[in-house]
């Protein structure tokens, strides 16, 4: 968990994802063309990734827990989440508050 935590505080949108993940690439794909550039951590290609990944399923309390989004270091959740904050006007106006987005 603490890996997690950590990694997620370091940029204003980290999202742990898999490499094969359609599902994580779109989320990459949304927060880009909103200006974002988030960090993207793949945990199949990382060592510490089976452990990252327990540590999401615990705290998300869904498996799979990829993608998970993090803005501003906080969970924002997995896809059904974001789109739910996009689709209502609401997850710019959070990444602008996190200093993602400028516009």
């Amino acid at each position: 968990m603490e890996q997690v935590t950590k990694l997620a505080g370091q940029r204003a949108v980290v999202i742990f994802g898999m490499s094969s993940c359609c599902m994580c690439h779109m989320m990459t794909s949304l927060l880009r063309d909103l200006g974002a550039n988030p960090t993207v951590v793949e945990l199949d290609e990382d060592p510490r990734g089976k452990e990252m990944e327990k540590a999401l399923v615990r705290l998300l309390g869904r498996n799979p827990a990829v993608p998970a989004v993090f803005i501003g270091g906080r969970l924002v959740g997995c896809t059904d989440k974001v789109m739910s904050l996009h689709l209502s006007g609401k997850l710019v106006p959070l990444l602008r508050n996190a200093g993602a987005v400028w516009v």
